[in-house]
């Protein structure tokens, strides 16, 4: 059997119940409410220094553990039950003779047997997580998945219609051959020592601030095995390969991070998956550009567009081409806006397309448009364009 001496010395001396100010057949919202009162009050990081406040947070802590807890407070019912009967005499122990219930070989330990208990020790180590055979049995805590990190490449025109991607991704999971536990299958486990099953341990500088961070023995899995599992070595964790669907919305930008919850990495012992974040990278389109949620277009012009005035055909994408005026007399770098031609809002709406005309000069003249050209220089001649423009300059 467990040794209880521990217990019989401390735990059998505390009345959670008036720890926490509540009587014995408080209900558990009531419970909860007391417990977060005192530990609001209590809390270290509120009363740096004030060690009594520290010891009654802890003191309250201890106790929420036991009566907040469903089943432990049943068991703890039945041990103060037992105790107020003069149950936990100074014979206290198993099956050695003379303890509890004014000796006559009568053992506290059968008794626990007979109500269906693994013996005293078993009922100490539902409550405080001793005795060897509860040990064994202890479920570690459910944790969280990891958070899973993926990229995907898709094309201008799908960023702006949305699109669905399949995903091959590789996570962090249980191990395989060992369930996530870290031990060889078939060996027995224990209480991690190091953090007596709590699966953290406390670090800091022993001041007012202090924080938990994951037991290095166990990994957090609160159990420690006598042999290591021959897969993962004692890591608990493998890793796993999956296909998944995923929707990139209407209008997404180069760059867009989009958060899939649950779609991560499996939780342990029943946790929630973690989120899986998708970084979305746009290819480059050959004709057009992307500022917000408008979509911007070069369209070339010549000389005789921009000065006489023009209708010029632009495409769209998704949709026909459009006719652009172009007025006459337009300076080379012009924006004019087509409205609803743009990219996809999150509103379900378009923005505008803009059009940016840029006037081309040609690199060859024949001898027929040369003559047109300078004609026109001659026309021009007492215009000077540059009249003044650098006048002080220097």
């Amino acid at each position: 059997m467990a040794d209880t001496d521990g217990f019989r010395n401390d735990w059998a001396t505390k009345d959670f119940y008036q720890v926490l100010g509540v009587a014995k057949d408080a209900s558990a919202a009531d419970i909860k409410k007391a417990y977060r009162k005192l530990a609001r009050e209590n809390h270290p990081d509120s009363n740096p220094g004030n060690d009594a406040k520290h010891e009654k947070f802890k003191a309250v802590a201890e106790a929420y553990d036991v009566v907040g807890d469903e089943a432990k407070r049943a068991k703890y019912d039945e041990f103060r039950s037992l105790q107020a009967r003069g149950g936990f005499g100074a014979g206290m122990g198993g099956g050695t003779g003379g303890g509890g219930f004014g000796g006559g070989g009568f053992s506290m330990d059968d008794l626990l047997r007979d109500r269906g208990a693994g013996g005293l020790g078993d009922m100490f180590g539902d409550l405080f997580g001793g005795g060897q055979r509860t040990r064994g049995q202890q479920q570690p805590r459910a944790r969280r998945g990891a958070d899973v990190e993926s990229t995907a490449t898709i094309s201008f025109t799908d960023a702006l219609d949305g699109v669905t991607v399949s995903l091959r991704l590789t996570s962090d999971t249980a191990c395989a051959t060992c369930q996530g536990t870290g031990g060889k299958p078939g060996t027995r486990p224990h209480i991690c020592p190091q953090c007596d099953g709590a699966g953290f341990v406390v670090a800091g500088s022993g001041g007012a601030f202090s924080i938990n961070e994951t037991c290095p023995a166990c990994g957090g899995r609160q159990l420690v095995y006598d042999e290591a599992c021959p897969t993962c070595h004692g890591s608990g964790r493998g890793t796993s390969a999956r296909s998944i669907q995923a929707r990139i919305p209407a209008g997404v930008k180069d760059g867009a991070r989009i958060r899939l919850k649950g779609k991560g990495a499996p939780g342990d012992h029943g946790g929630p998956a973690g989120d899986l974040f998708v970084t979305v990278k746009v290819a480059p389109h050959r004709v057009f550009g992307r500022k917000g949620d408008n979509l911007t277009l070069d369209v070339p012009v010549s000389f005789d567009e921009a000065a006489l005035g023009a209708e010029v055909k632009i495409p769209t994408l998704g949709g026909g081409p459009v006719t652009l005026k172009v007025p006459a007399g337009t300076p080379n770098g012009r924006t004019f806006r087509v409205r609803g031609k743009g990219a996809t809002k999150r509103d379900g709406s378009r923005g505008d397309l803009l059009a940016t005309v840029e006037v081309q000069v040609p690199s060859h003249l024949d001898p027929t448009a040369r003559e047109a050209v300078e004609a026109y220089r001659a026309a021009m001649a007492g215009k000077p364009l540059r009249s003044g423009l650098f006048e002080g300059a220097s």
